[in-house]
């Protein structure tokens, strides 16, 4: 019935349409359950279809294409895994493309010069171009976006453990891409690690540096046998936190949710701690947790007014936008941006009415109903506007208004780093392999042990060295 324009209708009528919306309180876990079998397999195929055919490395956003990311590829190498034991690939698939994206990672050209290199010292440049995978124009040797390529490296060599000659290679070239990353290097003789080095300027001056995507960055670099930084560099890290409250909730703060997920896609956090979590009370999942219903809160309380915010319409982290604009709203004015790190805490908040469907998605393992519920709603809402071919486009503002005068834009563009955690996450809760598998790799637990973490699976798992 349109609300605008009531009619009295019969009372057969009126008892059909009351079954109707029973019908339609009811919970639905088949039809949820169903959601998140289709996002899984879509969302892996965003992985398995975008590698680029030479270098095997994953495209940075798609349809756009501009250049790989290998942060992405990173994901893609845990994808891989995701896929293999979910018999979207078989085994034998999998380990064929992780064996030939490792190939061309370790024969790819090293060097400190400003073209014609993939990277220097171990690490590689944020973004590489098609068909060569050469350096991006000028962009910097990225240390975290390394890390987040290592960190699907060695969930590759984990996983890929039987005694077959194509798993053996796996594992002995990750090791070997592994071990040649120089992290002490990347430390630049510094208390905290540099973001990044160009060969035009050097070392870039910010420092990692405050709770953020870093975490797994700073324990594989603490792990690490050949190139380990000192074993100072995580209470140096974690002297730079800001604990505070926000919406209700005391937690180490980092606006944007995806640095509260990166480092928990790959390393287990519950129930362990380190000296800082400790004097807390809490662990690190913990406090994702209530950074995740912070981020929730704060986008229901809706301070701006943002349309369809709400409580299954949440999710504040880096993302596509609109694209720079200031428009007229609610008596004041927005400014929209394109792609940015957007967030809510007692930092700071970067919200422009953009949602992120990766925000909810990344943090299905804290909180599980609150994120699925955001998900499956926001599929029901928007369906194929933002719903396609891979999942969830990366991003959407029902607040904006085009040139054409209609209010509400769609991203045309998938983006890799935002896929990732859509799959990982979702994987980890529905069955802790990632987290499983990573429990067994030496590096990993070294260097949560140089960190200071103790207590829970950590403990129990002392074979591991």
């Amino acid at each position: 019935m349109n609300r605008n324009h009531p009619k009295i209708v019969s009372s057969g009528l009126t008892a059909l349409l009351c079954i109707f919306a029973a019908i339609s309180c009811i919970p639905r876990p088949d039809a949820e359950s169903a959601f998140l079998d289709d996002l899984k397999q879509r969302t892996f195929q965003f992985f398995w279809d975008r590698a680029d055919k030479t270098t095997f490395q994953i495209d940075d956003r798609y349809p756009t294409p501009r250049f790989t990311s290998i942060a992405s590829t990173g994901f893609g190498l845990t994808a891989y895994i995701i896929g293999a034991e979910n018999g979207f690939i078989t085994r034998e698939e999998g380990a064929g493309r992780v064996l030939s994206t490792f190939e061309w990672l370790w024969s790819s050209q090293q060097g400190a010069g400003e073209t014609d290199f993939t990277g220097y010292r171990g690490f590689y440049y944020h973004f590489l171009t098609y068909g060569d995978g050469k350096r991006y124009k000028n962009v910097e040797l990225s240390t975290v976006d390394t890390g987040l390529l290592m960190a699907g490296i060695l969930s590759c060599q984990s996983y890929f453990d039987r005694d077959d000659p194509r798993e053996i290679r796996i594992r002995e070239l990750a090791d070997s891409l592994f071990l040649r990353v120089d992290w002490h290097w990347a430390m630049d003789g510094k208390e905290w690690m540099s973001m990044g080095w160009t060969p035009e300027n050097g070392f870039i001056k910010a420092k990692w540096t405050g709770y953020n995507e870093a975490m797994i960055l700073l324990i594989m670099a603490l792990g690490s046998p050949t190139h380990p930084i000192p074993d100072t560099a995580w209470n140096s890290w974690c002297k730079t936190y800001v604990w505070d409250e926000f919406y209700g909730q005391e937690h180490v703060n980092f606006s944007p949710l995806f640095g509260h997920q990166y480092s928990h896609m790959y390393i287990d956090f519950r129930g362990i701690q380190d000296g800082y979590m400790s004097l807390k009370g809490i662990d690190y999942f913990e406090n994702a947790r209530r950074a995740t219903l912070a981020n929730r809160a704060y986008c229901i309380d809706n301070p701006s007014g943002f349309r369809d915010y709400g409580e299954s319409v949440w999710g504040l982290t880096a993302c596509d936008g609109p694209g720079f604009s200031v428009q007229p709203y609610n008596n004041d004015s927005v400014i929209f941006y394109a792609y940015r790190a957007r967030g809510a805490s007692a930092l700071e908040v970067i919200d422009d009415g953009t949602i992120a469907p990766t925000a909810a998605g990344g943090s299905i393992p804290f909180t599980p109903e609150l994120s699925v519920d955001a998900l499956f709603k926001m599929k029901e809402l928007y369906d194929d506007r933002l719903y396609q071919q891979y999942g969830f486009k990366d991003a959407f503002n029902m607040t904006f208004v085009k040139e054409d005068g209609n209010r509400g834009w769609f991203d045309l563009d998938y983006i890799g780093i935002d896929q990732g955690p859509i799959l990982i996450q979702l994987e980890n809760h529905q069955s802790a392999l990632v987290w499983d598998i990573m429990k067994q790799n030496q590096y990993i637990i070294r260097g949560l042990r140089k960190a200071g973490f103790h207590g829970g699976w950590l403990d129990r798992n002392a074979s591991v060295d």
